[in-house]
């Protein structure tokens, strides 16, 4: 049963990390390196907000299978 949990949190893990660097960054990567503009917030649509709830929902997971990894 171990050896199962460790094995979807891995898989997670890494559906996790290609989500939140499939999540585009906008105008705030830009003031980081000095460039100065009018910084416009908009909202998600399509597939960038379907990818946000999946990193979300991704991040639970892990969350909670580190949790069970911990009790067991």
């Amino acid at each position: 049963m171990n050896n199962i949990l460790i094995i979807i949190q891995i898989i997670v893990s890494a559906l996790l990390i290609a989500g939140i660097l499939l999540q585009q960054r906008g105008s705030a990567m830009g003031s980081a390196f000095g460039q100065e503009g009018g910084t416009t917030y908009g909202t998600k649509r399509g597939a960038e907000k379907k990818i946000f709830w999946a990193t979300v929902v991704l991040g639970a997971l892990f969350i909670l299978l580190s949790i069970l990894n911990l009790i067991t």
